[in-house]
């Protein structure tokens, strides 16, 4: 019969991690090990680990939900399950655990070797490229972050903007073009809905000076109209994140996509619903020609693995993915996880740490 059990860790940030939505500390990750009383040595293991202020399913409520829910699969007894029946157990309001859940059964199904798929990455055949993450802070943090970046080789950095004076702002991504121009470094940016409606199109003016390949989430989500002026008017590529979080209804989705027409989606599994869920957005946005690129959201090495292998076999070849959080914290989850050259990296022989708490 198969089995569940549940672990719990507390993830310790190298230093305050700011966004526009504040500095966190912290984070929490709860991990799903799934076996077969027949062979309890074979555990899959999946992670939820919802945001603060972001997650939908990050409520007072989550761990009790978390123990309701185990208490309840060992009691059905199931001989099998397959991954996208996994999905099927779980409400549609708790991604993060429907995420966990489908990572633990199929990485069951495949062994419990933490090879949840087959492909270059996975078989430690070729890296992924992925954008060298810049996180907010004085102006000091945050350019010492970039000159890092660049010495180790990424091609495509990601800085978070909203937090600082937009002047100050202007002038970092003014630096960083005086030494690296469009043609050697692809530059992205993050605004996690600071900007009002009314000031965004002015302020992507000025940030359109500096060649930027997309600006994720400019406005707050759940403003539509707002939005598809945005993305009709401004002269960087609008990349929408927050605003798929919670849309769960395949109708409402459609209708986002085709009201707004981002030029990009970013599809983050511990957000929208897990791995399946990730490709059913992408899947839509193919379909009217909108880019999308898969992101980690703060997980440990665990949930990164699971992210990883799913944009080994289907993100586009070369296009950076946004896989770079394993390195946040002092504490993670050991992995044969590593980044070479603005690439992530797996090795499917190394070793990897029991997620215990």
């Amino acid at each position: 019969m198969l089995q569940l059990r549940l672990s719990r860790r507390v993830l310790q940030f190298n230093f305050p991690a700011r966004t526009s939505r504040g500095a966190i500390t912290e984070h929490v990750a709860h991990y799903l090990h799934l076996h077969d009383s027949a062979q309890p040595h074979l555990e899959g293991v999946g992670e939820a680990a919802p945001l603060a202020g972001l997650s939908p399913d990050h409520r007072p409520d989550f761990e009790a939900t978390l123990e309701g829910f185990v208490r309840e699969f060992n009691r059905r007894q199931l001989r099998e399950l397959l991954p996208q029946e996994a999905t099927e157990l779980v409400s549609p309001e708790w991604p993060a655990l429907r995420f966990a859940l489908e990572a633990a059964t199929l990485d069951l199904q495949k062994g419990a070797t933490h090879c949840l798929y087959q492909n270059a990455f996975s078989r430690g055949e070729a890296g992924i490229p992925i954008n060298g993450l810049i996180w907010m802070g004085d102006p000091a943090f945050m350019r010492e972050q970039i000159e890092k970046k660049l010495t180790e080789g990424y091609t495509c950095l990601k800085l978070k903007i909203g937090g600082l004076d937009f002047a100050t702002e202007l002038e970092l991504l003014r630096e960083i073009r005086a030494v690296a121009g469009p043609e050697r470094l692809t530059l992205r940016v993050d605004a996690n809905g600071a900007f009002t409606p009314q000031e965004a199109l002015p302020k992507l003016e000025q940030l359109a000076r500096f060649s930027l390949h997309s600006i994720e989430q400019p406005i707050r989500a759940g403003q539509w109209e707002a939005l598809a002026e945005v993305c009709r008017s401004s002269p960087v590529p609008v990349a929408l994140d927050e605003e798929l979080i919670g849309l769960t209804d395949a109708a409402r989705q459609d209708a986002l996509l085709d009201h707004t027409r981002p030029a990009y989606l970013i599809l983050k599994p511990t957000l929208v619903g897990g791995l399946q869920a990730s490709l059913d957005w992408a899947a839509k946005a193919r379909e009217r020609s909108i880019g999308w690129w898969l992101t980690s959201a703060l997980e440990s090495n665990v949930g990164l693995n699971a992210i990883g292998q799913l944009a080994g076999s289907h993100a586009l070849p070369g296009f950076p993915q946004g896989l770079g959080t394993g390195q946040l914290y002092h504490n993670n989850v050991a992995a044969p996880l590593h980044i070479r050259g603005g690439e992530l990296h797996y090795n499917p022989r190394g070793t990897w740490e029991q997620p215990a708490g």
